[in-house]
């Protein structure tokens, strides 16, 4: 299959996978909105004086980096997993499967869907946290590409979670009682250092809280972790669920009976 026509198969799956959930974009794009707004009106307006300022920053504007990194991480993972187990459950699936289409088209087409849902989700969750803050960012470079890695990080294990799930309650497993916990206990509404021990050094197992506070320094200019380290436990996880996507369609496990 030539260059050409693995971009034309590429382009058409980014697309599929684009107007999918743009289509109904008020169950995709507004819900974070208004779950967003109200964060900020409970935690940031509410409790955040009583707080007063974490690292010289105030509590409402120290929320904002991780409000907008948990939208990224719940819809670039949600849309890819409902969109690949969707395929596998109306069997068209095969479909790709036996057209000349490489593997690693499909994997990139599917992630690249799901980083489209999570930067837009996330843009619009931005919108809503500068109705609240007045936060700048401190970094574009640095915010751009953690909040491009995180959604494509989450984007290809969403495919690995659709590739083993046999049921709609499969898809919702992963998310409730492993990528929800995670997220919560990522850093988003706190800072490592208010942690005592042992828990200060079981959350550095947390790989969600190195993608928080990278994104954090993007956004504020303040981090409990060195850039370099946190980029690079982001590229290599990128690099692993891409290869263990990859090799898992190869194999055809959950797919081929």
């Amino acid at each position: 299959m030539r260059a050409t026509e693995q971009f034309i198969a590429f382009k058409t799956i980014v697309i599929r996978e684009f107007l999918r959930f743009i289509r109904i974009w008020i169950q995709t794009i507004v819900p974070p909105m208004v779950t967003t707004a109200l964060y900020f009106l409970i935690f940031g307006n509410l409790i955040g004086p009583r707080l007063g300022e974490i690292q010289g920053v105030r509590y409402i504007d120290y929320l904002v980096p991780g409000l907008i990194m948990m939208a990224i991480i719940t819809n670039a993972y949600s849309n890819v997993v409902s969109s690949f187990y969707g395929a596998k459950f109306q069997h068209h699936i095969e479909e790709m499967l036996v057209a000349p289409v490489p593997y690693y088209v499909i994997v990139l087409g599917y992630a690249t869907g799901g980083v489209a849902r999570g930067l837009i989700v996330g843009l619009a969750v931005t919108a809503v946290a500068w109705a609240f803050t007045d936060v700048h960012v401190h970094s574009l470079g640095v915010t751009l590409a953690v909040a491009l890695l995180t959604a494509l990080l989450f984007s290809l294990a969403g495919l690995i979670n659709g590739v083993f799930a046999k049921s709609f309650d499969d898809i919702s497993i992963v998310p409730t009682f492993i990528l929800t916990p995670l997220t919560y206990l990522g850093g988003i509404f706190y800072s490592l250092d208010m942690l005592p021990e042992p828990w200060r050094s079981l959350s550095l197992l947390n790989p969600i809280l190195y993608m928080v506070n990278t994104f954090r320094y993007g956004l504020l200019g303040i981090s409990d972790l060195g850039l370099a380290s946190s980029f690079a436990i982001m590229i290599g996880f990128v690099l692993v669920l891409f290869l263990s996507g990859l090799a898992l369609l190869n194999r055809g496990i959950g797919i081929r009976t």
